[in-house]
């Protein structure tokens, strides 16, 4: 914590009241402010103390003015014995899945819910989730990989080259993507994100923007990936405003890396302290929207979405570079993040973990696996799964599963079946864990027109 000699009963000879208002400020002041003077410390503290109305929105010490504005105490939150309404689109989801989004459903705060096709069971909310709240977020409804994404570039190179110049393409995929935990690019762009004063304004980004800058265009590990394939449109879209026919794509999955995950893991902890709920549903705590803490992640939250961005935009920068050609279209799209959205004439907060947005007209990208065409879709704004989609074709079996279920030698065979080259994976990630993309787009015509689609041919993942 620092230098800075400041006590509790210090803070309660400024005429702090004895409550988690001095805790709040010890732990504040300490964090910000280790290597200042203890009078000067002091002298702000009695500041706030005296105006907490004054820093209410402050994003360094609303927290204290919030806990000398009130005296409430913790309470236990119980859940509604109705669920809200909600909607499940397709067959195969599993009851764990579906009894995940039910317990959601229940929250005094939740308005509405809906299942994708690919759904299957997380943390709180189910993979595939999609649950729409009054003036709150669920850091664990958002989950871990704060703004995971899709993002696909359209080249302008004939598609031919990737067979007549595979060796090429597979040294770039080893040369410029960086992935999991220890890879990191040698040397890094400067990048707007990392003037902003988001960074300065809340101690945990401070404390994590040297990771941020490190990880800036890698990828994470399990199942996220960089790879080139086979591009056909099969509609035209003024949108994406390229003709029918095949191109060279370059496709890559991944999220907000450390940052993302550290954001999730402490305000998913502060949640849960601030807002006791029973046992089966104490991974939905959440954040007033109105409180300090609901505005600081809801802060957080964005910079990481606008992270995840950047290092998408950084990885399709080096491998055009590294393989030529120009990026006629690129279509992109957040997963595992909340929105702030009208639904049936109100404002909520709508949480997707691993759904993909597909408001009417919204482009975006859905995958099927390492060997299965993804589609590119346009949404048709369905209310009923509050205007979304599926985020890929969903696991059929677990991590665990996979590693007593499929050998390297399955998914060697199915590689070669399907001509796709594989760099790094293993078998939590084999084509067979997935379901049927086909059966899941075909469960979700109601909610996207397809564009196109995209076939993997070579393929770069965690090893």
């Amino acid at each position: 914590m620092g230098n800075l000699k400041l006590k509790g009963k210090d803070i309660l000879k400024l005429g702090y009241p004895n409550n988690q208002s001095v805790n709040i400020a010890l732990e504040v002041m300490k964090r910000n402010f280790a290597t200042k003077n203890i009078h000067y410390v002091k002298s702000l503290l009695k500041e706030i103390q005296q105006n907490p109305e004054n820093f209410e929105k402050d994003l360094t010490f609303g927290q204290i003015a919030e806990a000398l504005l009130s005296s409430k105490k913790t309470e236990k939150r119980m859940l509604n014995s109705n669920r809200a309404t909600f909607n499940i689109f397709g067959n195969n989801i599993s009851d764990e899945a579906k009894n995940q989004l039910y317990t959601a459903l229940k929250l005094p705060i939740a308005t509405q819910g809906a299942l994708m096709p690919d759904a299957h069971s997380g943390y709180g909310l189910p993979i595939g989730g999609v649950l729409a709240v009054e003036n709150a977020v669920i850091p664990y409804g958002v989950g871990m990989d704060i703004g995971c994404r899709m993002s696909l570039s359209i080249l302008d190179t004939p598609i031919s080259y990737l067979d007549g110049a595979r060796d090429k393409y597979e040294k770039a995929l080893a040369e410029h993507t960086k992935f999991g935990m220890y890879e990191t690019h040698k040397s890094h762009v400067d990048h707007e994100i990392f003037d902003r004063d988001t960074f300065d304004l809340i101690p945990i980004l401070r404390r994590l923007k040297g990771k941020a800058i490190k990880q800036m265009g890698s990828s994470g590990g399990g199942n996220h990936f960089v790879e080139f394939g086979e591009v056909e449109i099969t509609e035209e879209d003024k949108q994406i405003n390229i003709p029918k026919g095949k191109y060279l794509g370059i496709l890559s999955h991944s999220g907000s890396r450390g940052l993302g995950a550290e954001i999730a893991q402490y305000y998913s902890r502060v949640a849960t302290e601030q807002c006791p709920l029973p046992k089966e549903a104490q991974n939905f705590a959440w954040l007033d929207l109105n409180t300090h803490l609901g505005l600081e992640y809801w802060t957080a939250m964005n910079l990481a979405g606008d992270y995840a961005s950047a290092c998408h935009d950084d990885i399709h920068r080096r491998l055009v570079k590294a393989v030529g050609g120009r990026v006629k279209a690129r279509i992109e799209n957040h997963h595992n993040f909340a929105w702030k959205e009208i639904h049936n004439g109100r404002e909520v907060i709508v949480h997707r973990k691993g759904a993909t947005p597909a408001n009417e007209n919204e482009l975006g990208m859905i995958p099927g696996s390492m060997t299965a065409k993804g589609f590119i879709v346009r949404g048709k704004g369905n209310p009923d799964s509050l205007n979304s989609a599926s985020h890929g074709a969903g696991r059929a079996h677990s991590r665990g599963e996979c590693r007593s279920l499929f050998t390297q030698n399955d998914i060697k065979k199915e590689l070669k079946l399907k001509n796709v080259t594989l760099m790094g994976g293993n078998t939590e990630e084999a084509p067979m864990a997935y379901k049927n993309i086909n059966e899941v787009m075909n469960a979700q015509s109601e909610l996207v027109d397809i564009l196109g689609t995209f076939q993997p041919r070579i393929v770069r993942m965690d090893k």
